[in-house]
């Protein structure tokens, strides 16, 4: 007998009254019933991602309690009903909450006017956990990021308030050194009065000295003054952050330069000397070959030469670097990425099948003798645009940790990083998608009549093993597939050189002969 799910049911009464009286939302509505279809109104109340429904306004117990953590809540068209009963549907408004598993009915409610049902809809979809976590970590990030502007600001101001009593300390001095002056001055006023018929050419030159001493005074002061200012910012938390980005911006401009060099190699050492040899009197290999092994390949590497440039005409401009606009461009070029991934492990296929033609081996391997190539293989380079996409992501999501949140560029880096990663994910399954249904077309091959089931794009290859049997000690080769498992037994010489092939489906269990000619 399967036990009851235990609560503590005082709690849940103290919820319940709490959401009665300060629930965010509260109100009638028409709920229906899963028993006879019927409509009764309850009194509702939101409390955080819990629902409670009362008999009554007045009620002190709820009738029932809906967690809404993980599910949905969305607008519902009216029911078909009579004419009769058209006038007073639309005068109803219909709404659901779905729920995140599977086995349970939505909860199916109305109101009588759009606004209340509108509000409803908008309370209970944000009557999540989950999205409250995400908003407090953004808020903790901002906060962060205000605590280190403050620190840096008491810094700033602990400084300028040193500067201040150095700059009070250095009144007080000149104000005691011009009473000296004034003293001496005093005391040497007869002799000013004895040089008071001194050549004014001597007096010019004593006058423009001073005007250079003093120009040169002010001058070092200034200087002074901005080399404190620059050194203390150079010490500061902002410029340590941009110091960091701008290393990480450099070492991107490395990691492209490095990326386009290699696609070059691949381009200008194995696939246009191929293209050559694939047109000679007698080619070791097919044109469609080498189209299918180098797919997209100078496509990408003329997109990539574009987006190195585009770098290297920003690193000229530093500091101001500005890289949102060529994510911009570089964007919706990518998906040439996709056919080129979803065809890599064919081309690796097409490749491993060529280098069964000696001719084409032996001219392979002096291509890769290259000194260019530097003791790398073809599939080496063949390998390099699929770890691309996310070296891009790595590097964004290292260059939006050292981008204040106020920056001109956050925004867009943001959305780019968003794009590859959707792009990366989307790649990825059809590599995936494309991989199962080269397999279950190989072994669908592998029946002499063939089998419709493997046709289907839905079955799923999960593993291949070789198991032993219950009846028999020697060894089967399994494919399981999601849905369907199907079994090769292994076969002797002496046997009537047929496989046996069991579908189980359901409780229906076939048996078919096919021949281990392909085996």
């Amino acid at each position: 007998m399967q036990k009851s799910v235990r609560y503590n049911e005082g709690h849940a009464l103290f919820l319940s009254a709490v959401a009665r009286k300060e629930g965010a939302k509260r109100g009638y509505l028409s709920k229906k019933t899963a028993e006879n279809s019927r409509w009764h109104e309850k009194f509702f109340a939101l409390y955080q991602n819990v629902l409670f429904y009362f008999e009554n306004e007045q009620s002190a117990r709820p009738a029932g309690i809906y967690l809404l953590e993980g599910c949905t809540c969305e607008r519902a068209p009216a029911p078909k009903m009579s004419t009769t009963g058209r006038e007073a549907l639309e005068k109803q408004h219909y709404f659901l909450i779905v729920f995140g598993h599977d086995g349970q009915k939505p909860l199916e409610l109305r109101t009588d006017e759009e606004s209340e049902c509108d509000e409803w809809v908008e309370a209970i979809q944000q009557a999540s956990y989950s999205d409250i976590i995400i908003e407090r970590e953004v808020l903790m990030q901002k906060y962060i990021h205000l605590v280190q502007i403050v620190e840096t600001e008491k810094v700033a101001a602990n400084q300028l308030r040193t500067q201040l009593e150095d700059q009070d300390t250095e009144i007080e001095r000149l104000k005691a050194e011009i009473i000296a002056l004034n003293k001496t001055k005093e005391r040497m006023r007869p002799y000013h009065v004895i040089h008071e018929n001194e050549d004014p050419d001597i007096k010019k030159i004593k006058k423009m000295f001073l005007v250079s001493v003093q120009g040169f005074m002010r001058g070092w002061l200034c200087r002074r003054k901005w080399k404190i200012i620059v050194q203390d910012y150079i010490c500061s938390p902002h410029a340590e952050s941009m110091r960091k980005r701008n290393q990480i911006v450099f070492n991107m401009v490395e990691a492209e330069t490095e990326y386009v060099h290699q696609l070059y190699i691949l381009v200008n050492c194995f696939l246009r000397p191929l293209r050559m040899a694939a047109s000679s009197k007698k080619p070791p290999i097919s044109h469609d070959d080498v189209s299918s092994v180098f797919l997209n390949s100078e496509t990408i590497m003329f997109l990539h030469e574009i987006f190195h440039q585009g770098l290297k005409a920003r690193i000229a401009n530093w500091p101001t670097l500005v890289l949102a606009d060529l994510f911009d461009i570089l964007l919706p070029m990518l998906n040439i990425y996709q056919e080129f991934v979803r065809n890599h492990q064919y081309s690796l296929q097409v490749l491993a099948n060529c280098k069964q033609n000696r001719d084409f081996d032996k001219l392979l391997k002096q291509y890769e003798s290259n000194a260019a190539c530097e003791g790398r293989m073809l599939e080496t380079f063949l390998t390099y645009p699929m770890f691309q996409i996310p070296r891009y992501i790595i590097t964004l999501h290292e260059l939006l940790a050292h981008t204040p949140h106020e920056h001109v560029e956050r925004k867009s880096l943001e959305f780019a990083k968003s794009k590859l990663e959707e792009l990366s994910r989307v790649m990825h399954d059809e590599v995936s998608d494309t991989e199962n249904i080269r397999k279950n077309l190989a072994i669908e091959r592998m029946i002499v009549e063939g089998c419709d089931i493997l046709l289907d794009t839905s079955q799923t290859f999960v593993r291949q093993g070789e198991p032993s049997s219950a009846h028999s000690m020697a060894q089967h080769t399994t494919n399981l597939w999601s849905l369907l498992p199907v079994f090769f037994k292994s076969f002797t010489k002496s046997a009537s050189n047929s496989l046996l092939l069991h579908f189980f489906l359901s409780i229906l269990l076939c048996h078919m002969n096919i021949k281990a000619s392909e085996h």
